[in-house]
């Protein structure tokens, strides 16, 4: 496992866009990325800017590596000081602001929704978050997404301010996934008429 610099940008984008490409969310927020083109523009700027994004919050992103090809990558929200996050919250609208020409209005209304319903159907204990987590499609089943997980936990287990992690997920298979390593579904809510499952692991 390795943590991500910004050189690694291209590898990171390439991956979370192909893996998230039939993901229930992306396919509602940006269409059909495989058979459309101006939907798979929008989800490479969508994981550009949440990539750049980790940089300037308080956000870290590892991935797991194989004869330098990236195969797996997560990223990760650590609990944060609310100054710190008032002071980079400035620098995140200047990257915003391209995001806003290529994205709809409805679209980034849809973000919106999602995060505000996501975050405050958490926990209210201090804990880590998983913005994303993905393995490249052809080198799913191997284990790798089982790594990345368990080196999520192990980070989380150390981390004396935080009591855990949450996060959340539209894909129904993958409930019992996270639940064979010890997450709970908290909360079971709808944006738009897409199901949205929350889920948490307590320390």
């Amino acid at each position: 496992m390795s943590k991500l610099i910004k050189s690694d940008k291209p590898l990171f984008v390439s991956l979370m866009s192909r893996a998230f490409a039939k993901d229930p969310l992306f396919t509602h927020l940006f269409g059909d990325s495989v058979l459309d083109r101006t939907a798979s523009s929008h989800v490479t700027a969508f994981v550009s800017f949440m990539f750049d994004k980790s940089f300037l919050l308080n956000e870290e992103v590892w991935g797991y590596f194989e004869n330098e090809s990236l195969l797996g990558a997560y990223i990760v929200e650590k609990p944060h000081e609310s100054k710190l996050q008032n002071m980079k919250g400035l620098l995140l609208i200047g990257r915003l602001i391209p995001l806003l020409f290529q994205m709809s209005g409805q679209t980034l209304s849809l973000l919106n929704s999602y995060m505000r319903v996501t975050r405050s159907a958490a926990p209210p204990l201090t804990h880590h978050y998983l913005i994303m987590i993905a393995v490249q499609p052809e080198d799913q089943g191997k284990g790798i997404g089982k790594v990345l997980l368990k080196h999520l936990l192990n980070t989380v287990n150390k981390d004396t301010k935080s009591h855990g992690v949450a996060l959340d997920t539209e894909n129904k298979e993958n409930i019992n996934w996270y639940r064979k390593f010890g997450f709970t579904l908290s909360n079971e809510t709808q944006i738009d008429n897409l199901p949205v499952y929350c889920m948490f692991h307590q320390k």
